[in-house]
Parts: structure tokens; C-alpha cells; sequence
């Protein structure tokens, strides 16, 4: 079972699953966090941490949410905007940092 963050964490970025994560799989964008779906163990300790409720399985993903857990891995499969190669697996946010770019969705999002 694979995890990731919903919209609800857009603008919030409370980091507080960064903080429990054994596996440092959680990476900052600009406005939103990412779950390296190939680094996470799913240990599942980040979800009840999170004070907007917006990480959780992939299969509970529903309704317009669902594009924000696709949209999670496309954190790391895709160039981001200003990098030239995408992101990958690097092995946890302790060697990259904050990234401080959004996938195009995240970063085009307006709520309604």
C-alpha cells in the first residue's frame, strides 16, 4: 500500500510527518509536500500526524483528490519546472533539501 498527500496540504506544508518519517521519503516542494512513492516503506506513522488529514493510501484517494495522489509520484518522475532532469530516488530529503518547485498542478492550483 502506497501513500501520498492530498490537496489539503497545499499552502499548510506543516512538516510534521517530514519529522516521524524513519525513511526521510517526504521531500518539500513550493507549496505542497511529496511522498517518494518508491522510497516510502509504508510504515503509515506520517498519516496521523498530518493536522489536515492529507496523506493517506492510495486507494482512499477519491473524487477530484485523485489527481493529487497520481500527481505525488509525478513529483519525482517528471523534469520540474527549472530542473532539467526529474527528481528520481535520491535516497531521502537529507540530500536534496528543499526543492521549492510544484508539479504543474500543484503550482496552478487555486481552490475553489
Amino acid at each position: 500500500m502506497a501513500y501520498a498527500i492530498g490537496a489539503a496540504c497545499i499552502d499548510i506544508k506543516d512538516k510534521t510527518c517530514m519529522d516521524v518519517c524513519p525513511v526521510e521519503c517526504i521531500y518539500e516542494g513550493g507549496r505542497k509536500l511529496y511522498i517518494n512513492p518508491v522510497e516510502c516503506i509504508d510504515c503509515g506513522v506520517c498519516v496521523p500526524t498530518c493536522p489536515v488529514e492529507a496523506i493517506r493510501p492510495l486507494e482512499e484517494f477519491d473524487g477530484g483528490d485523485i489527481e493529487f495522489a497520481t500527481d505525488n509520484a509525478t513529483f519525482f518522475s517528471e523534469a520540474l519546472p527549472g530542473h532539467e532532469y526529474p527528481l528520481g530516488n535520491p535516497g531521502g530529503v537529507s540530500r536534496t533539501g528543499t526543492i521549492g518547485v510544484d508539479t504543474t498542478l500543484v503550482s496552478g492550483y487555486h481552490p475553489r
